[in-house]
């Protein structure tokens, strides 16, 4: 006798929806909680934020991962201590680490599209992490040498040459932890639509 097979039921509409805004809320908080984790570095600390925006990304995708990125910056632009060392409101925006956070964009952007096109292989993780966290650089120490007129080689020894080995811990554990996920949690939470 030949088995009928029963028509794929795709879950509706508003369950997607209310699946992406979980999703998304969930990593946005694991991003606000990783953020307040910091070890004072000069000027810039050292915190887990880098690590939580391209986890987020890399589960996420770039649409959703980078959505809940913004609405991490936007709650700590009105306000929410949600940024480094508890803090918040537009004056941590407009200071001396603002581009960083602004940065963070692009980072999800870069890892969120990767990981969408590789479906979370572990190498494509790892260098499009990389590629994230380098112009999270390149927005993030103009800022810097805007807000405190100090020279370029100065403020690479302060925003960047103390953080590349920390940041490639941070990416290669962020990669580790999306690829193996992706193969245990809800397909619904890898679906960026």
């Amino acid at each position: 006798m030949e088995e009928i097979k029963k028509p794929e039921v795709k879950a509706p509409r508003t369950r997607r929806t209310v699946y992406n805004m979980v999703y998304t809320a969930m990593l946005t908080a694991i991003i606000c909680v990783c953020s307040v984790i910091s070890i004072p570095v000069g000027d810039v600390p050292i915190t887990l934020q880098t690590f939580a925006v391209c986890a987020a990304a890399g589960m996420l995708g770039w649409k959703r991962g980078t959505i809940s990125v913004i609405i991490y910056i936007l709650l700590g632009t009105v306000g929410l201590p949600v940024f480094q060392g508890l803090t918040g409101g537009p004056g941590v925006l407009a200071g001396k680490t603002g581009g960083y956070i602004v940065g963070f964009i692009l980072t999800a952007l870069i890892v969120g599209i990767v990981s969408d096109l590789s479906r979370r292989k572990m190498l494509p993780l790892i260098l499009s992490m990389a590629a994230g966290v380098l112009a999270c650089y390149a927005v993030g120490t103009p800022w810097f040498m805007f807000v405190t007129g100090l020279g370029f080689e100065v403020s690479l020894g302060y925003c960047v040459i103390p953080f590349l080995i920390p940041d490639a811990v941070k990416i290669a554990l962020a990669a580790m932890l999306v690829n193996r996920l992706s193969k245990v949690l809800p397909e619904k939470l890898q679906q960026n639509k």
